[in-house]
This record gives structure tokens, sequence and C-alpha cells, in this order.
């Protein structure tokens, strides 16, 4: 029989390129939703046949339950996800139906991990954090991790340039994150962190080569210290392509009043003028991605690090990649994981590398000593 996905705020840049990845490597139908009839002429797929549009709202919890019923895999990438609720989730594991998401937002991270032990009652495997990062990213630390007989510290760089290819949602999950300052696991206790600070040159593979980040706070940063639980420090950080965009973000984070940062009306301005900003910078810039994961800590007897790198011409599409690559091995019964978990415990590095070299993605690792 057919299987049949749903993908929930499917008609975005990001949930088209999941849905673009699942067509081109299974023979999954998916049926798309949205909120409206017209969202439909925002859906660009290179394989139409295969496709069918839903109007749903996600408060319409009947409507939601019947689509869901008739799914073998529901994935979420209706963002921003610091507004979500679980319900969705809630539903799969009700209906024992896989599930995975695109989640990016650490509170929705850990109300999804609160609903571990229901999950695994019910026999379902629920992925979160699936893309590029959070995503690809996580799988590139545990293979790292895996090198060493006792690990110490992560440190995990991202850089987009200009919009990367995705919507307006993704520049508002942006300012979102500028919005409070975050915990992050420094030491081996959690310390309190300012957002888009402690800038820092990091040498990315070609074209990026030396780029500048900043702290930014991720899901890693609370699911990677539990993960593995002997590392001490794990470091977030991002940054953009051209650099003048990590200087407005700066200012947005440090500068700008934060009960101004907090309203609603300024990151709806903020995300739609750095879209349209973006729009035209991309001619120049590009819109690819670039990942490096470094770990450091002992391995016979020494200390040193590795570090392991990748990157993409779009990072809309490498998302896509990252979700699409799940549902591929979730579809075939290749990952049976039951429980909620992120990519991190959800994917062995074996798969890992072999979903990557099937999407031509190359993984460069190095290592020196110190």
């Amino acid at each position: 029989m057919t299987q049949r996905v749903l993908i929930l705020g499917g008609r975005g840049r990001i949930g088209s390129a999941v849905a673009n990845d699942i067509l081109t490597h299974t023979q999954a139908e998916i049926t798309i939703t949205g909120r409206s009839l017209s969202t439909q002429k925002a859906v660009n797929l290179a394989l139409g046949d295969r496709v069918r549009f839903l109007v749903l709202n996600l408060e319409d919890v009947d409507k939601l339950r019947s689509a869901i019923a008739q799914s073998d895999l529901i994935i979420h990438c209706a963002g921003p996800f610091n507004y979500r609720d679980t319900q969705v989730l809630e539903i799969c594991i009700d209906q024992g139906v896989n599930y995975l998401d695109v989640s990016d937002h650490r509170s929705y991270t850990q109300k999804a991990l609160n609903l571990h032990s229901k999950a695994l009652e019910a026999g379902i495997t629920a992925v979160i954090n699936t893309g590029i990062f959070p995503g690809i990213s996580n799988s590139l630390v545990r293979q790292g991790v895996e090198q060493f007989d006792h690990p110490e510290k992560i440190h995990l760089s991202y850089l987009v340039s200009g919009s990367g290819g995705a919507g307006v949602t993704v520049m508002r999950t942006t300012f979102l994150g500028l919005q409070h300052s975050f915990k992050a696991w420094i030491n081996g206790e959690w310390r309190l962190i300012q957002p888009y600070s402690d800038r820092e040159n990091i040498n990315f593979p070609p074209p990026y080569n030396h780029s500048n980040v900043y702290w930014f706070d991720m899901p890693e940063t609370i699911t990677l210290p539990h993960s593995f639980p002997t590392v001490k420090t794990v470091i977030t950080k991002f940054g953009s392509i051209p650099d003048f965009y990590n200087h407005l973000t700066w200012i947005a984070a440090h500068i700008f009043p934060q009960w101004l940062m907090q309203q609603g009306y300024m990151i709806e301005f903020l995300a739609h003028v750095s879209h349209l900003m973006t729009d035209f910078t991309n001619i120049f810039s590009g819109i690819g991605v670039a990942v490096r994961a470094e770990v450091t800590g002992q391995k016979n007897g020494k200390n040193v690090v590795y570090y392991s790198t990748i990157g993409y011409e779009n990072t809309a599409t490498a998302s896509g990649i990252g979700a699409g690559s799940i549902a591929k091995l979730l579809l075939e019964g290749k990952l049976k994981k039951p429980g909620v978990l992120p990519v991190e415990l959800a994917l062995s590095t074996d798969l890992f590398t072999q979903i990557m070299a099937e999407r031509g993605i190359e993984i460069k690792e190095n290592w020196h000593s110190y």
C-alpha cells in the first residue's frame, strides 16, 4: 500500500523542501496543509502529481485528528515553534502515528520531551529538532563525540548567507531568539547567556572561510548536555553573511530596549524588513549554509580536538534534507526508536553518514592535539 505523509505547514519554503526530499527519495503520497485555499498557490514542488493540498487550521482539532488518523507519518513544519503547544504530538501518540518536526525553540523542545514516556508506551517514534540546525548539526556532534574516550566540550557554529532561501517565518524566529537571555551548560553548570554576544571568528569550509558568529539560543543547548552526560560545556553560535547583518542583529539584541523587542509588532517589522533586505543581498551573497561541529576531549590518553564541517548552497533545501532523510528512514522501518527523542539520540552515526552520502553532502573531518 502507498504510504501517506502529512506535512503541517508544508506550504512554506522549509516545508516544501521537506516535501521535495520525500518525493525524490520515496514513493509516498504527501498532503500539505495551509490555513486557506489562497496559500495553495505558494506550494512549489518539483513533483506535484503525488501531492494534494488540505485546508487545515491547527485549532480545528477534529479535522486535525482526522487528518492524522489517515496518515502514516506526521511532519510538523508550522512554526515559529515558540508559539506552539504539543497538541499535534499528543494526537500522534494517541493514534499511534510516527512524528517528526523541524522545531527550533527550547520551550517547545522541553514540552515535547516531557511526552517521552507516553510516546514510549504507545510505541511511536517521535523525532524532534530535525532540519539543518538543529538537525544535521546534532548528528555531526554525535559522530564527533563517538570518536573520544572522554568528550568534554562541544562547540557548534552555524553560518547562513543572506536569507538562506527561507521565508519570513525563519526571520521571525531569529528575532524571537533575541528577546531573552538563556541558560547554557558551561563548565558543568547552567549559566545565563546574553543572546548575540561573545563575537568569535570561526574557520568554515569554502567559500565562507573565516566568518563571525555569536551566542544564539538553540535547542541543542539543552539537549546535548543530557544526551552526552560527560560533556561539561556546550556552545551554540550563529552568524550571517554579509557581516553587516551581524552588526544589525547585535544592535537589535543590545541597543534596542528589551521591552520593545518583546512586542509582537516589532518582531514582525524586523522580520519583514530583513526579508526584503536579504532578497536584494542574496544576489551577491547566495543563500547557503555552513555548519562546524567541534568536540574537545581525551582520546588514547591525549587531549585532542576533532571538528567536522558541511556546507550546502541552499539553507532551506538543507533543512529539507535533514528532515526528509529521517522521514524516509521512518517510512522504510529502518528507524524505530519509541519515545520522543532529539536527533542525536534517535539517529545512529551509520545511518546519518549513509543518508548524507545518498544526498551528496560531504562531511569533512579534522583532528589536532592541544
